[in-house]
């Protein structure tokens, strides 16, 4: 597995050869730098370390200072590893979206919106009661029954109940890379990225 850390831009749209209109993701996508090579001699496995974005120095803890002036580099704010390179890395090497190809697919893993605590109906797409006369007057967006009396008389595990919603880690599959803007280190992919604008997304090429 190849790739590069990116941050999400945000959405446009591009029109195909048949002139169909096409959502999109605009990702900045790089440059990023090699700050560290696993092997199997020292490590057990085979990968790179990559880093995104600048950081102050005065917000970097002095390891990770030491860390990144062995690569020579300046300190970055996002580090992830990556496998099965095609050719060999070194210490310093900056990896740009000359890695991907137009139309080919790729994985992107992003973390969704946080949307605090929610309840069963934005959660989990529960009706209510649907119905406001008859009483039902503070009844409209509750759960209703979640388990029998007697027996089992406790509440199954996975239960979908009121409870906080988003903020995970999401990955979409089999994204198409629809164009590559070299001089401005922006890959565009079809369709949604999970997660909100100037968010880290990881961009994952399997090949």
């Amino acid at each position: 597995m190849s790739g590069l850390l990116g941050k999400k831009i945000g959405m446009t749209s591009i029109y195909d050869e048949n002139g169909k209109n096409i959502p999109c993701t605009v990702i900045e996508a790089g440059p990023c730098v090699v700050t560290q090579v696993r092997t199997k001699e020292v490590d057990g496995y085979e990968a790179i370390q990559l880093a995104f974005e600048e950081k102050k120095e005065k917000h970097t803890t002095k390891a990770m200072q030491g860390h990144f002036a062995k690569a020579k580099t300046t300190p970055k704010r996002f580090l992830a590893e990556f496998s099965r390179f095609e050719e060999k890395k070194q210490f310093g090497d900056v990896l740009t979206v000359d890695v991907f190809n137009e139309g080919e697919y790729i994985d992107v893993v992003g973390t969704s919106k946080g949307k605090g605590f929610q309840g069963v109906v934005k959660r989990y797409n529960f009706k209510g009661v649907n119905d406001a006369t008859h009483g039902q007057h503070n009844r409209l967006r509750a759960p209703g029954s979640i388990g029998a009396s007697s027996y089992p008389s406790r509440v199954f595990k996975g239960m979908r109940m009121a409870g906080r919603t988003g903020g995970d880690r999401v990955k979409l599959i089999n994204l198409q890379v629809m164009k590559i803007i070299p001089e401005k280190n922006v890959v565009v992919v079809k369709g949604a990225v999970p997660g909100p604008n100037n968010s880290l997304v990881i961009l994952e090429r399997w090949s």
